[in-house]
């Protein structure tokens, strides 16, 4: 089971002059390790207020990595539709 927490959200304009709103959260859950233990595990979710949303969790178990990655997406307001080219160069 997945619980999530929000811990921000920027608006930016789009190139279409538009207003975006983005949510982040951070995904915490249990991946299992060696088989018969268990860790938690962090993931982050973007969305776009009224729009789309990219989920992507068990990216760490890094308390610490998974803040930096949330601060690094709420500073570039990196919304759904890029979040996954920013994880594949963070990882």
């Amino acid at each position: 089971r997945m619980r999530e927490m929000m811990v921000g959200a920027r608006t930016a304009s789009g190139e279409d002059g538009r207003q975006h709103r983005f949510e982040y959260f951070v995904l915490i859950g249990e991946m299992e390790v060696a088989g018969h233990l268990a860790c938690e595990s962090y993931g982050v979710k973007v969305r776009e207020a009224g729009g789309e949303t990219a989920v992507l969790p068990d990216l760490t178990v890094s308390p610490d990595r998974i803040d930096g990655l949330l601060a690094l997406l709420k500073r570039n307001t990196v919304g759904p539709a890029g979040v996954r080219d920013v994880v594949d160069d963070w990882l």
